[in-house]
């Protein structure tokens, strides 16, 4: 049986048995009809609160919150919408759009305008959020669970705050969307490092899509209820990232409403742990990097059996990637246990630890195998993690090293869908 796996750009084709093998995937949703008139309507008909032309006044300055480029939002759609309900009441030159890198990179000319197309980036100033420069910040206070927080200058500055994202099941927020667009979108480093401290991501409420009662979100829909946001646009999209539905309104009860579809459509139930998993981290753009690749051995860890394996498809065009200490930290140690070990002693020290305490902890308990276009056997071997060119032969050997009867589960889609043991919560 032949499988397609989401995969850089083309994708990626595996050869399993039948026999042997669950594919588990999202519901299928078909793109809106009319994916402009979608996000229309949620600006005007929102599902809480007034429509966003009647929450502006001529004069104001406005700044629009957006994912980076890691992020497959379609923000070429999304962000004309918000413009076009702005017009001839605020004048461009009075909006700025933030792009909400959090900890991440920020993103070049070339980048910008193949995510907001040439237009909005000609005409409208946009800015990459920098969380360790100081001069972009400003204090807020302490918010949450005493989490100490200073946001994006232009952000807390501005007259109206429109976040602007897209909803999908996330391996420790719960899900993405929402008030994630404010922290740790255009939070400093200091406030993410604490978001994500190891206390917080180590809590077991802190899952794929578990936003009430996680520790993680619950201080992130905090931050972005007390420092407040004016209006909030989500997409769901389908596998080819197109926009399936669209919501708009008042924060809260919006992303609520955006969670409950995703949440339908990406939640799926199996009926037994896995000897082998298959994974992706859903094709280009989520899987530039190992980094983000993590999201997608996690989703497969929800299923495997302990001590099983894990094989993970990503291209990681961007390396671990290159800029900051991602590699470094992965290195620091002698074994996935001993690295766990160092960031929970140390947790507030040790630079990206979220991403490599779960990373750790999947590898202490898992075996996880790459397949990638850019990093080597030995970038990898570094990391403790391996590499296979022939995604279809590992399969065949992990399976015949388990034993008679051993199975296993392929996510083509890899977190764009989260399985979930029947009878767990879901």
């Amino acid at each position: 049986m032949r499988v397609r796996l989401a995969y850089g750009e083309t994708g990626l084709d595996i050869e399993v048995d039948p026999a042997t093998t669950t594919v588990v995937e999202p519901v299928h949703h078909d793109a809106a009809a009319d994916q402009t008139a979608a996000l229309r309507a949620a600006l005007r008909d929102p599902v809480s609160g007034p429509p966003l032309r009647d929450r502006v006044r001529p004069g104001q300055t406005v700044a629009i919150s957006a994912c980076d480029g890691t992020r497959p939002q379609p923000r070429h759609l999304m962000i004309p919408a918000v413009l076009a309900e702005l017009e001839c009441v605020v004048r461009l030159e009075d909006v700025v759009i933030l792009v909400a890198t959090g900890t991440h990179r920020g993103n070049g000319d070339a980048e910008l305008r193949a995510m907001f197309g040439d237009e909005v980036v000609d005409r409208v100033r946009i800015v990459n959020h920098d969380a360790r420069d100081r001069g972009q910040l400003t204090w807020m206070g302490n918010l949450g669970q005493g989490v100490p927080v200073w946001l994006n200058r232009e952000w807390v500055e501005a007259d109206v705050r429109i976040t602007t994202g897209f909803v999908e099941p996330h391996f420790f927020a719960g899900f993405s969307g929402g008030p994630k667009l404010v922290a740790p979108g255009l939070a400093a480093l200091e406030t993410v490092l604490v978001l994500h401290d190891a206390a917080r991501i180590g809590d077991p409420r802190a899952t794929w899509g578990v936003t009430h009662g996680n520790p993680v979100h619950d201080d992130v829909r905090a931050i972005a209820e007390a420092t407040g946001v004016t209006f909030a646009l989500d997409v769901v999209l389908n596998r080819e990232q197109d926009i399936v539905a669209a919501f708009g309104g008042d924060l809260l009860p919006m992303h609520a409403a955006a969670t409950a579809f995703a949440r339908r459509a990406a939640m799926r139930p199996v009926p037994a742990p896995f000897d082998v998993v298959v994974t992706t981290n859903s094709g280009f753009p989520l899987d530039q990097n190992l980094y983000q690749a993590v999201k997608g051995m996690s989703a497969a860890y929800q299923v495997v059996r302990p001590g099983g394996t894990i094989i993970c498809a990503a291209e990681c065009r961007d390396g671990f990637p290159d800029h900051g200490s991602y590699r470094e930290v992965l290195a620091s140690a002698r074994s996935p246990q001993a690295l766990l070990e160092a960031v929970n002693a140390r947790a507030e020290t040790v630079p990206d630890q979220w991403q490599v305490q779960i990373q750790a902890r999947i590898q202490s308990n898992s075996r996880v195998v790459m397949h990638t276009a850019h990093l080597s056997d030995d970038d990898l071997a570094a990391a403790h993690l391996e590499q296979t060119r022939d995604i279809s032969a590992t399969v065949a050997e992990a399976l015949a090293a388990a034993g008679a009867g051993a199975r296993v589960c392929v996510l083509p889609e890899g977190p764009q869908t989260i399985p979930y043991l029947d009878g767990a919560p879901a």
